[in-house]
């Protein structure tokens, strides 16, 4: 729609000087016409010009424009003047509500409620000038506002660290690659309802039958929600994802971890002795969670491999690779189909494949992962755990016990 109103309102600046004010209803008439459903709201809101003169304008072309026929034309700057002509102080008005921070008054009633046009047109009714909420949207459109809503770039307060961390990352990966050491990116994707639940997208189905699915997205009891923790591995494009329905905690983390190189890291790594994990510093892989070390630590005994682990600074998730190498895959697999039971949601994450040669596997974990479990300062001074010199909350080795 945004794209419509777009295209239609570039026409309309480029045409509208060469136009006179029939021209202009007309041409108002056949682009509401031509759009169909809704077309005089898109064309009001694109041009500014009222319903009225644009429905006229359609009935017009409907019932036929004889080109012989002389109609008189009001010449330009006839008519009635505009408020914005009889009152030009309505625009210093208008922007000092819409933005009273910068341009009016702080106190503005209008600051902290929503600025419609009907409300706008109200308190600019009680400051002495008469308009209605169309006029007022035209007003908007002439001074650049458009309606708009929020966007997502805002990262929050940058560490001072943060780009040092992203070159010790690559300069790690980089000594893990050039020895043949896997490296893996982990983290957990958005929890799943499982059951009829809409689903994002839209899916080819035959004309008039999509697939029904429930009005409310109320959490079913039995079915819960499915949990997919992932592991990428950057040197050979492969995805593990373990699908747990209990609780995303370190445990869990670690668990699919060690999933991983049971099923898929083993096989292509034979000969390794280390693994670099890179994972988010929050979450169930936090820097700062004593049972994610713990229970690391324990899988370093179990595959006798070093373990080192760098976290990506807080606020820069979106950096992880395993974001845009596996999980967007994973979303544009299923998009547009209700993700029924478990069983469907590991299918089709197991099913993904991608032209750069992306292959993913997936397994159910049915396992209990309970919350809560606290790990003591004796088994935090068990652990064998190196840090490097940069930044050791954020970049350290765990080394395998020998028992």
């Amino acid at each position: 729609m945004k794209t419509d109103i777009d295209i239609i309102r570039k026409k309309f600046r480029s045409l509208s000087p060469v136009m006179d004010e029939r021209m202009k209803r007309l041409w108002a008439g056949a682009e509401a016409e031509a759009f169909g459903a809704g077309g005089i709201a898109v064309v009001e809101e694109a041009t500014g010009m009222s319903r009225t003169t644009i429905r006229a304008g359609r009935d017009e072309l409907t019932t036929g424009v004889d080109p012989s026929q002389v109609v008189n034309v009001r010449r330009a700057g006839a008519g009635r003047p505009t408020i914005e002509e009889r009152a030009p102080e309505i625009i210093a008005a208008l922007e000092a509500l819409v933005d009273p921070v910068t341009r009016g008054d702080p106190e503005s009633p209008l600051r902290w409620t929503s600025k419609s046009t009907r409300k706008l047109a109200q308190e600019l009714g009680r400051q002495g000038f008469r308009l209605s909420p169309q006029k007022v949207g035209q007003l908007l459109h002439s001074l650049g506002y458009s309606l708009q809503g929020t966007s997502k770039t805002k990262e929050g307060d940058s560490h001072p660290d943060r780009n040092a961390q992203f070159e010790f990352i690559n300069d790690r990966v980089d000594a893990f690659q050039a020895r043949q050491a896997p490296v893996i990116s982990v983290d957990t994707k958005k929890k799943e309802l499982i059951g009829d639940f809409g689903n994002a997208g839209r899916e080819w189905q035959p004309e008039g039958q999509p697939v029904p699915v429930r009005v409310h997205d109320f959490i079913d009891d039995t079915l819960g929600k499915a949990i997919p923790y992932g592991v990428y591995d950057l040197m050979h494009n492969t995805g593990w994802v373990n699908v747990g329905i209990d609780h995303d905690t370190p445990a869990f983390a670690v668990a699919s971890i060690a999933q991983w190189w049971r099923n898929m890291g083993k096989k292509v790594h034979p000969d390794a002795t280390e693994l670099l994990i890179t994972a988010d510093s929050g979450g169930s892989n936090a820097a700062r969670s004593r049972l994610w070390k713990r229970e690391l630590q324990r899988f370093a005994d179990r595959s006798g491999l070093a373990v080192s682990v760098s976290h990506f600074p807080p606020g820069t998730s979106k950096w992880n690779k395993i974001e845009h190498r596996l999980f967007c895959h994973i979303t544009q697999n299923w998009r547009g189909r209700p993700l029924v039971d478990r069983e469907t949601i590991v299918q089709l994450i197991g099913s993904v494949r991608t032209a750069a040669g992306l292959k993913v596997k997936a397994g159910l974990d049915t396992r209990s992962y309970p919350t809560g479990i606290k790990v003591s300062d004796n088994e935090m001074d068990n652990l064998l755990i190196t840090t490097e010199e940069f930044h050791g909350d954020w970049n350290y080795t765990i080394h395998p016990r020998r028992v």
